[in-house]
């Protein structure tokens, strides 16, 4: 089974070197997105031997540095795809973890609420009700049984990507993933890993910084998910939703 390790970066000069330090570890294959980073940590991966590598000239998004992964992914043929934060927050040393579990099913999520870890960190509140908000919603409308809607640390399966059409540039890319896969009928499986918020204070940037406008936005982009053009067979003719077919 070959497997790639993504992992996003924008203007991670503090954390990408021990981040892929780590990562060498747990995966052969890595490849780094950086989006458009400005404060030096091009210049620190040009140090770094052996990795693959895009660059985005300028700063894409979160969901955007995802869809180069995926697209990568493909065209060079790995079988499972893992991505994780560069940020500090989620652990390489679980990479195996995502691995064994991704055996029987086509996605698997890293979950900060799934169960408790002794290096938990307290969420911050608006973080936490807006997740905790969003995860409602997608289960009860799309029949999901998801605890974190938010997790970045996952890993697919090469047919899973087949069947997904991610367009969805910003932060509210996880949400058009989960309403494509529930279409989709992927097999989903959540995996409890820590909740480690080394910097609560650190901000989204522009209108996201705005709780209430956060939540609008991931909404319109749950909402917009439900018409996206699928590219298997299987895709449900309409959203999943109970009384909408």
């Amino acid at each position: 089974m070959r497997v790639l390790t993504a992992v996003p970066v924008y203007n991670e000069a503090n954390h990408v070197h021990g981040v892929l330090s780590e990562v060498r570890r747990y995966s052969p294959n890595i490849l780094v997105v950086n989006d458009g980073s400005t404060d030096g940590t091009s210049a620190l991966l040009d140090q770094e031997p052996g990795l693959l590598r895009i660059d985005h000239p300028v700063n894409r998004g979160y969901g955007a540095a995802l869809i180069s992964a995926f697209a990568f992914t493909l065209e060079h043929d790995f079988d499972v795809l893992v991505t994780m934060d560069c940020d500090g927050q989620h652990q390489p040393e679980r990479i195996p973890v995502l691995l064994e579990a991704i055996h029987d099913c086509d996605i698997v999520s890293g979950s900060r609420y799934f169960r408790d870890f002794r290096q938990d960190t307290p969420a911050p509140s608006d973080r936490r009700f807006i997740n905790a908000t969003i995860t409602r919603e997608i289960n009860r409308r799309y029949g999901l049984d998801l605890t974190d809607a938010f997790c970045g640390f996952k890993a697919y399966r090469r047919e899973a990507l087949q069947k997904l059409h991610i367009t969805e540039r910003g932060w509210g890319m996880p949400l058009q993933l989960w309403v494509q896969a529930a279409r989709q009928e992927l097999r989903v499986k959540e995996i409890g890993v820590p909740r480690l918020y080394l910097d609560p204070n650190r901000a989204f940037g522009g209108v996201m910084n705005d709780p209430e406008q956060r939540l609008a936005y991931y909404r319109g982009v749950l909402a917009a998910a439900e018409s996206d053009v699928l590219p298997a067979a299987r895709a449900a003719s309409c959203c999943p939703c109970p009384g909408s077919c």
